[in-house]
């Protein structure tokens, strides 16, 4: 975490014993150990509430793009009532009334 090495264990031990005294020390580790286990708790709680949150926004996604259609499904869907261009055309059409006025004399 700091990166410290025995040496520099010892020599903030010995601070510390020379600071506080060797009644003190004791109380000391507890708090300072106490203290420390607190924070990694409150640091876990927040991990895992973010990553809850993180998993609640990437379902919102999936949900949504289940909904969203594909976009050439969408347009034969809107036009599917909607002639095509060639079947608007005259000339088809004329065609069309000429059969059935042939087909209707014979």
């Amino acid at each position: 975490m700091f990166d410290l090495g025995m040496q520099e264990l010892i020599v903030i031990f010995i601070v510390a014993l020379l600071v506080f005294g060797p009644k003190k020390l004791p109380e000391l580790g507890y708090a300072l150990g106490k203290t420390m286990n607190e924070i990694k708790k409150a640091f876990q709680s927040a991990k895992s509430e973010m990553e809850k949150e993180i998993n609640e926004v990437k379902e919102t996604v999936e949900e949504a793009k289940k909904d969203i259609k594909n976009p050439l499904e969408l347009k034969d869907e809107l036009f599917k009532d909607v002639p095509s261009l060639s079947d608007l055309r005259i000339d088809k059409h004329i065609e069309n009334i000429a059969r059935k006025e042939i087909e209707k004399k014979e």
